[in-house]
Order: C-alpha cells, then structure tokens, then sequence
C-alpha cells in the first residue's frame, strides 16, 4: 500500500535550512553541513537509508521555491537521491507554474496550483505500489502533517545548531507519533515516526 512520507533533514534545534536562504543558497549560509550525511557521507546507515528511499519513492512532491532551488543544482546527471540519481515523477505545489526551466528535458516535473492535498492524490496515482515522498520544504511538510496528509514523518536529524532559518514545526500544533525506527550514523540520527490517526 502506498504510503505519504513526509521526509526531510532538520537541525538539533528544529530548523530545515539556515539563514538567508535563497536561491543562491538554497540552505541558507553556512548550512551545508545540514546535508552531509546525503552529500558526503560514505556510512554504511547513511547509505543505506538514501539507498531505500530512492529505491521506495514512486513520486516525490516539493514545494516551489524547494523545485526553484532544485532547477538550480540539479542537472540532466543528477536528481532525487543524490548520487543515486533516481527519476520518480515530481509534482511541484505552487501557485502558478514557471514558463520554463532548466530541467524540462531530464526530468519529470508536474505543476498542481490546488494545494497539497491534490498534489498527494496525483502523486499516489503516479506512484503505483510504492510510496510518496514529500521532500520539502519545511513548509510544505509542515502543513501536510498539520492537515493529517501524511502516514510517516522521516527526520534525519544533523548534529548541527543553526539559531535560525526556516522551522519545520512552525504552526504545525498538536500531531502524535509513534516511532518506528532509528538509525545513527556519525553524521546524522535518522528518525520514523507514524503519524497517529485522529
């Protein structure tokens, strides 16, 4: 069964990119560390986890500055998870749908302009039987777990304190979990939660 997984990296201290964030620097400045464990990291749990989640992701969904920044870095060699490049069918929640951008050609890319909700029920339809993942940003998971729209919560928690940036939990309110699993590596302590119904 297909399941929403609201997955995303997080510092110590609740934020998903550091200050200053933009399109220049997609995490904020002086926020790469954030991403090590995905980017740099050779720990076997490290690449484990992003090895089962490319494997696992029948369609992903971003908010749009997350899909800004993505046409930004990503390119025709490089996609969703990392180094492993996989190709699900992206669908990009915005108000409105860019004119063009840079990775019409390599990747998959749908725009929905009716809300979160609407993009899930494409992307379970893309997915067959495997799951979604919503990838961020912190926006974006946040209202999906605020609106009951999501089954699991990932968090792979970096060792980091960044004193501001961009909250996760910001007006999300009162959610239960139960946790489900921890990983830890050197570099990152990778959380599963289910989301509790009601």
């Amino acid at each position: 069964m297909t399941r929403v997984i609201g997955d995303i990296t997080i510092s110590l201290d609740g934020y998903v990119t550091g200050p200053g964030a933009d399109l220049e620097h997609g995490l904020g400045r002086d926020a790469e560390g954030l991403h090590a464990w995905a980017l740099e990291s050779d720990d076997p749990v490290d690449r484990g986890v992003i090895e089962r989640h490319a494997a696992a992701s029948g369609a992903v969904l971003m908010g749009r500055r997350t899909f800004d920044t993505v046409d930004g870095t990503w390119s025709a060699e490089r996609g969703y998870g990392a180094d492993l490049d996989a190709r699900p069918p992206f669908f990009v929640v915005t108000r409105r749908a860019p004119d063009a951008y840079r990775l019409a050609d390599s990747h998959d890319f749908t725009f929905v302009t009716d809300g979160p909700a609407a993009a899930i029920e494409r992307a379970r339809a893309a997915a067959g039987d495997r799951d979604v993942f919503v990838m961020g940003g912190g926006a974006l998971v946040g209202s999906c777990l605020r609106d009951g729209l999501l089954d699991e919560l990932r968090l792979h928690v970096s060792p980091e304190i960044l004193g501001a940036g961009t909250p996760l939990f910001a007006g999300v309110g009162r959610v239960r979990l139960e946790q489900t699993a921890v990983e830890v590596s050197p570099v990152c302590t990778h959380l599963t939660y289910r989301v509790a119904a009601g």
